[in-house]
């Protein structure tokens, strides 16, 4: 995948890791018997989080593996391989 600069990429590396922690805090919350509610508000902030960072590496896809396709691809190529990444990713 290319990202379209140095800083994306280190940007989503950052928010990925940062991710891994909330879950890592999680475990721990189940680990120590937390009150359900807190473990679910912080699985609802990992879910957001993760959505955050789909967006963002599909909006780099559009801007660049797509664009780029264009200049190489059919059209209807493109817009099929659009498709199926759009329908996989929102799954």
């Amino acid at each position: 995948m290319m990202f379209e600069s140095e800083n994306m990429k280190q940007s989503t590396l950052d928010r990925l890791k940062k991710i891994e922690g909330q879950v890592k805090g999680i475990q721990r919350m189940i680990e120590e018997e937390r009150y359900c509610n807190d473990v679910l508000v912080q699985i609802a902030a990992v879910r957001s989080a993760i959505n955050k960072v789909g967006g963002l590496v599909l909006e780099n896809h559009l801007r660049t593996c797509v664009k780029d396709s264009l200049n190489n691809d059919s059209e209807d190529e493109v817009m099929n391989n659009l498709i199926n990444t759009m329908l996989k990713f929102i799954k």
